[in-house]
């Protein structure tokens, strides 16, 4: 009896130190402990996405690849796999399973340490999302405290969906719905019992059960997976049958981007990077951009074509390097493979190793270790390089150009193999919906993994020609007309020991022209005595009007041929003016920000637009009608001649949201500054129509632009010294679109082949094969003629008003601008005697 008395007291007196130590113990870690009723509204890491305004897939940037579910959503096959797996009495116990406990201690005792840890699916989550993954009893005993404080605020549905969407399944997929599209390409739904077998038993070791690099350690998990699922009777015999014999089927499916667009990706992750840090790539951001895959991937097509024509046009530059010679002993299949894994392919051209070379035939390897045949058909084109002015003659068999030993870039665009080379020279696209001034497409360069410059937002180069539109639109300001009469003739400036020649291209002159065909053949001459006109100064502040930044503006007449350095996206925004009425319109590349964890709106893009039926005034300049008495002097240059090179401005942050954009609730529509008249800009719009169609006798610079069949379009060449610099910009419905090329190195010049490259052959192709595209369902715009303007018919040559109907056209002008006086009539100097005879009066 006393011994039963004394195994009562101290049992008691066990309990009691127990429930005390309990008691303290859990004062003890509870205290430190975050709040569970967090979870109901937690957010989980999420990757940033960015989409193209239709809402696809551009880009993902970010560790961990998720996509949250509900649990409505979650097929219950998927819940009863992880729960067979994971946590057998998840519906039974209240956060901690007591059995799973003492089993847990049990092997801890026996194998002097904590591997397994008996954790519930609640504990589980508790530990992911609020503690460390240490192994200790003190993280232990916070995680049992908090799954129990979780069992009592949230469902068992809501904490099953916390574990199945925050949870690591491996190959950076966390989350049911990322794991099962980055091994299976599906989506949870269409799971099958043994798929969702083998993803229930990952989360337990996602390295060591990879089904990709461990195939036989995951079949035999999914297998084991199977087995607990028929055991408590989640599927019956013949459906473990059936799964456990079918194979893995597994292969890797990374993020399924619709299109590329990296430029716009990269643009869109800085800003996003600018203004949340690191937050950016896992709460969940989704970036809508402006752009359109119909118009991205033609611009990219366009520019990508061209730049490969340009290359093949100039020459085959030689093996990317030469591994052995022909009286070297030949690489062994190792070797080859080796250097080859060093290469990636950009935009379908991969590396090679010729391995043998015939006459009619060479033999090359790819980086898989297959063997491909190239014909001379495919490198036929390969003429050597001597220079950027001068091609060797084109090869007459295979061997002629490729020997074994040579590491080449090939590629396969039909039925057969080809010679290929990296493009040396780049190239650069923007275009924009003029009104508001929302990209719809841009290129920053050939391949974004060669080079992520992007000449877009960030090349400063000379415009040539492009920037004749601006400056003749300041001359229309100060009352010269589209029929002023400037003179085609040959200048020469010396000051000093040096002399300046501006030349026409090509050097041809034709005396005085209208100040439209000046334009529309772009007069080189006739633009600098037009600069003179109306003087630097003015001409120079002008400019600014259309967005040009003053930094980059240089004080000299070789203003007037382009010497001026600009973005493309600058230009394009400039030529926008022009083409919507005179509005400088701000272009931007974002249109909304949301946040996918609740689908709201962060950021809303609100554009300055261009006002078509406003009656307002431009910003004011002095206009005062000016003298062409002065064409023919030198213009007075201001001291500062040419901007310093560090102070020139790219404006590539110009497209993206200032930071307290977001915070502006107003959503009224709001107007772009109106800095060009809509009469002038009209005028000047007509005139780049004249660059296509040309006029009675004469063709413009740019008529390669009627292949697309549309009255509305026009546009400039530009082309600067030396071809260092090609361009065109141009408009058709309401988008505007800037093509530049050149080299990275401002030294090297595009040269040429069986003709000159320049912006009209060049650049202006590139244009033209983008717009195709762009303009396909877009209605064509008819102008409305302001009230101000007035059509009068001139005297072709002249400019003035015709004596008779012979020779004459319609030209425009803004009313009391238009020529008041008649053309002289010529009159013949001949005369005819009695008998038939003609003579010269003098």
């Amino acid at each position: 009896m006393r011994v039963l008395k004394f195994l009562l007291k101290f049992f008691a007196g066990c309990f009691l130190c127990g429930l005390i130590i309990s008691i303290v113990g859990y004062a003890y870690y509870s205290k430190d402990l975050p709040d569970v009723t967090t979870l109901k509204d937690v957010q989980l890491q999420t990757p940033l996405q960015v989409l193209s305004k239709d809402g696809e897939l551009i880009a993902i940037f970010g560790e961990r690849r998720r996509t949250p579910l509900k649990y409505n959503q979650m097929p219950q096959i998927v819940v009863n796999a992880v729960i067979a797996t994971e946590d057998s009495r998840f519906h039974e116990h209240f956060g901690i399973d007591l059995i799973g406990i003492i089993r847990a201690m049990y092997i801890g005792v026996k194998q002097k340490g904590f591997s397994q840890g008996g954790s519930t699916i609640t504990q589980q989550v508790a530990k992911n999302f609020f503690l460390t993954p240490e192994k200790s009893i003190s993280r232990k005993v916070r995680e049992m405290i908090l799954a129990i404080r979780m069992e009592k605020e949230l469902s068992k549905n809501e904490i099953m969906e916390l574990y199945l969407n925050m949870i690591n399944f491996g190959s950076r997929a966390y989350g049911i719905a990322s794991a099962s599209y980055t091994f299976f390409g599906k989506t949870p739904d269409q799971l099958t019992i043994d798929e969702a077998a083998l993803l229930a038993g990952l989360p337990n070791a996602p390295s060591a059960f990879n089904p990709i690099s461990h195939p036989n350690r995951a079949l035999t998990r999914r297998n084991w997976v199977l087995s607990r699922m028929l055991d408590q009777s989640y599927i019956t015999q013949a459906q473990y049958k059936e799964a456990i014999q079918k194979p893995l089927n597994v292969s890797y499916h990374a993020p399924q981007i619709e299109f590329s667009a990296p430029y716009v990706a990269e643009m869109a992750r800085q800003y996003m990077f600018e203004k949340f840090g690191e937050n950016a790539y896992t709460d969940g951001y989704k970036v809508y951009t402006t752009i359109t895959k119909q118009d991205q991937l033609a611009a990219n097509q366009s520019v990508q074509k061209h730049i490969i024509d340009y290359d093949i046009r100039h020459g085959y530059r030689g093996a990317e390097k030469i591994l052995w010679k022909n009286n070297e002993t030949p690489w062994d299949n190792e070797q080859i493979h080796q250097i080859l894994s060093k290469y990636m392919c950009y935009n379908s051209m991969c590396p090679a190793v010729v391995l043998k070379a015939t006459d009619k035939e060479a033999t090359a390897v790819l980086t898989d270790k297959s063997h491909i045949v190239i014909s001379f058909e495919g490198m036929k084109w390969a003429r050597p390089y001597i220079s950027d002015n001068r091609q060797g003659d084109f090869p007459k068999k295979v061997s002629d150009t490729l020997k074994a030993g040579q590491l080449i870039w090939v590629k396969k665009p039909a039925d057969i193999w080809e010679l290929a080379q990296i493009p040396g020279v780049n190239a650069a696209l923007v275009s924009l919906n003029s009104d508001d001034g929302a990209i719809k497409a841009i290129i920053g360069g050939y391949d974004f993994n060669l080079s992520k410059f992007n000449r877009a937002t960030q090349a400063l180069r000379q415009l040539g020609s492009n920037i004749k539109p601006f400056i003749y639109t300041a001359t229309l300001e100060k009352g010269l007309t589209m029929a002023t009469l400037l003179n085609d003739a040959p200048i020469v400036r010396t000051a000093g020991s040096e002399t300046w020649r501006p030349k026409n291209s090509p050097p041809t002159y034709e005396g005085p022209l209208r100040l439209r065909i000046g334009l529309g053949m772009s007069k080189n001459v006739m633009m600098v005595r037009a600069l003179r006109a109306i003087g630097i100064d003015y001409a120079a502040t002008y400019l600014e009007r259309f967005g040009f930044p003053k930094e980059n503006i240089s004080h000299n007449e070789s203003l007037a041929l382009g010497s001026a350095s600009f973005t493309p996206l600058q230009v394009a925004r400039a030529y926008s003016v022009i083409a919507n009425g005179g509005y400088l319109i701000t272009p931007y590349l974002i249109e909304r920000i949301e946040n996918s964890n609740d689908n709201s709106i962060i950021y809303q893009h609100q554009p300055l637009i261009a006002c078509h039926d406003c009656i307002d005034d431009p910003i004011a300049t002095d206009s005062t009608p000016i003298s062409l008495g002065n064409v023919e002097d030198i213009a007075n240059e201001s001291d500062n001649e040419e901007p310093e090179q560090g102070n020139l401005k790219s404006d590539d942050d110009l497209i993206l949201p200032k930071i307290n954009n977001t915070s502006d609730k107003n959503t009224a529509t709001k107007y772009a500054p109106h800095t060009i008249s809509s009469d002038i800009a009209f005028i000047m719009k007509d005139g780049l129509r004249t660059t296509v169609f040309g006029g009675p006798g004469w063709q413009g610079t740019a008529w390669r632009a009627k292949a697309l069949g549309r009255k509305d379009v026009g546009g400039k060449t530009g082309t600067t010294n030396a071809s260092k610099d090609v361009w065109f910009s141009g408009y058709g419905g309401n988008i505007v679109t800037t093509v530049w090329m050149g080299f990275d190195d401002h030294r090297r010049e595009l040269g040429r082949t069986f003709r000159a490259e320049g912006g009209a052959n060049t650049a202006n192709p590139v244009w033209v094969d983008y717009m195709k595209i762009a303009l396909k369902d877009v209605p064509v715009k008819e102008d409305i003629k302001p009230e101000n303007v007035i059509t009068v018919t001139i005297d072709q040559k002249t400019g003035l008003l015709p004596q008779s109907g012979a020779d004459t056209m319609s030209e425009y002008f803004i009313k009391g601008t238009e020529p008041t006086h008649y053309a002289t009539k010529e009159v013949g100097t001949e005369v005819t005697d009695s008998d038939g005879n003609t003579s010269e009066l003098f």
